[in-house]
């Protein structure tokens, strides 16, 4: 089975063709682009490398949240367009569990963190082991505070990943009371090939969608959402 898989959820725009154990191809940058500029060209080179037919892939998968709301949108339309275009089925990848997956074989619990600024992260505690991904702490959004909490609650070593390392390290550092570390460079952002390969699983499983039927997780309201309710309730008030 041959995946195509998309992921924008946050800074990193990435690419990638995985077909049953083998990763075929990868394209991902972190760096300050607009994914919307970046995505099919992106494709488009990892498909000229690889001598990609796009007509063999047999489902698209895509990081679907949470994450970034115009990173979300941008990852779910250029997933959605080439489903609809190819006739192909999609696979909703959780953002945060395919961020996990890059630790694969941690001996210690994995917890992603995404800044979602506010001082709230996306993130979630896994443990990864007998071939099977098991969320402790299914994603959420919740302060770093309450994270680091569950995750001194549960009294394992953990291995802190994502673009919130840097951000929450100092919190980490201060009131982190199990043994931690951090993931290298290589393995410490999100990854089109982990999202392919837990799409491969899960479509093993059948768990597809349509193109039509996909949307994001975006977990909570968009700032522009936020501020639509505060006027009403204001408005109500008055």
């Amino acid at each position: 089975m041959k995946i195509l898989a998309v992921d924008s959820s946050g800074l990193v725009a990435s690419v990638a063709v995985v077909e049953d154990d083998t990763l075929l191809g990868e394209y991902t940058v972190n760096y300050k682009k607009t994914h919307s500029q970046t995505l099919l060209p992106m494709l488009d080179e990892v498909a000229k490398m690889i001598e990609l037919d796009l007509d063999t892939v047999d489902a698209i998968a895509v990081a679907a949240g949470p994450g970034s709301f115009t990173g979300l949108r941008i990852g779910s339309a250029t997933a959605k367009g080439l489903g609809l275009a190819m006739d192909k089925p999609m696979i909703h990848v959780p953002t945060i569990d395919a961020l996990a997956c890059n630790l694969w074989g941690s001996g210690d619990l994995v917890c992603p963190l995404m800044d979602a600024r506010r001082d709230q992260v996306y993130t979630g505690i896994y443990r990864l082991c007998d071939h099977r991904l098991e969320a402790l702490v299914a994603q959420c959004a919740i302060s770093i505070e309450e994270i680091i909490q569950k995750g001194n609650e549960l009294g394992e070593p953990i291995v802190f990943l994502g673009d919130g390392v840097s951000v929450f390290s100092d919190y980490i550092e201060e009131h982190c009371e199990v043994p931690y570390s951090y993931a290298p460079a290589h393995m410490n952002r999100q990854r089109a090939g982990a999202v392919a390969w837990l799409g491969l699983q899960y479509a093993k499983a059948g768990r597809f969608e349509t193109a039509a039927e996909h949307s994001p997780d975006y977990l909570r309201m968009s700032q522009a959402e936020r501020e639509r309710l505060a006027r009403q309730n204001k408005a109500e008030e008055s």
